[in-house]
């Protein structure tokens, strides 16, 4: 998760935030060197008195700064279209869990169970544990197996809401009367946080997301503790 300070991204947990990552340092390289050019460009033309004709009225160079800007956006636009098909991919999930936005409380649905639902509310402060985090910590937490893909259909009963998880890369409109899909695949163990990312009223800013990532077979003990309780 993150920490106080932190200038990047977050620790990626699942392939598509990998390769967004990736893409972020791709196209950060490029601003880069663009960014260095125009500062010696400028620096160059400030600092010296010496004038070169072949600058001032020049049909080669107003050809390649025509060119070369459009071979930059080609190299940005290409890797760009290919992790935008990939965020919409969804390959036969192994699980589907519809997420409900309420103010102010998310509630999940385990679709493929036939009575696995629960909702999840803030931890006040008060009631906080030891190593628990303010404003992040819910009462339950959505549990998932790690390796599979597991489809969430997002919607709200009440305002527009928003599921995001950073560190999956996930983000998704929670609109009423709408039913929004996303999934992911988390590569490892571990309980990654997210927040209503749509303001959605006085207490937008207390109703975070869970996600815990568990081998496949403790995941099976969970559902199966969490029918016998139901």
């Amino acid at each position: 998760m993150a920490h106080p300070s932190q200038l990047g991204f977050q620790d990626a947990a699942s392939p598509v935030m990998e390769e967004l990552i990736h893409f972020h340092d791709h196209t950060l390289m490029i601003v880069f060197l663009i960014s260095a050019l125009v500062l010696y460009v400028i620096t160059a033309m400030v600092s010296t008195k010496l004038t070169n004709k072949y600058i001032l009225d020049s049909q080669e160079i107003e050809i390649v700064w025509t060119i070369l800007p459009a071979i930059i956006l080609i190299m940005i636009a290409l890797p760009s279209l290919r992790i935008l098909y990939l965020m919409d991919e969804i390959n036969d999930p192994h699980l589907t869990i519809k997420a409900m936005g309420h103010q102010w409380y998310w509630s999940y649905e385990y679709t493929d169970y036939e009575d696995l639902g629960f909702d999840s509310y803030m931890i006040q402060t008060q009631d906080l544990t030891p190593g628990q985090f303010r404003l992040l910590e819910t009462d339950h937490r959505m549990v998932v197996p790690m390796e599979s893909p597991v489809r969430v259909l997002v919607s709200a009963e009440d305002v527009l809401h928003s599921w995001a998880v950073p560190a999956l890369g996930v983000k998704m409109d929670a609109v009423p009367g709408r039913l929004n899909q996303t999934a992911f695949i988390i590569s490892r163990p571990g309980i990654y946080y997210g927040q209503c990312s749509e303001i959605c009223g006085a207490n937008h800013s207390f109703m975070p997301i869970v996600v815990e990532a568990v081998p496949l077979e403790h995941f099976e003990a969970w559902s199966s503790s969490m029918l016998e309780e139901a």
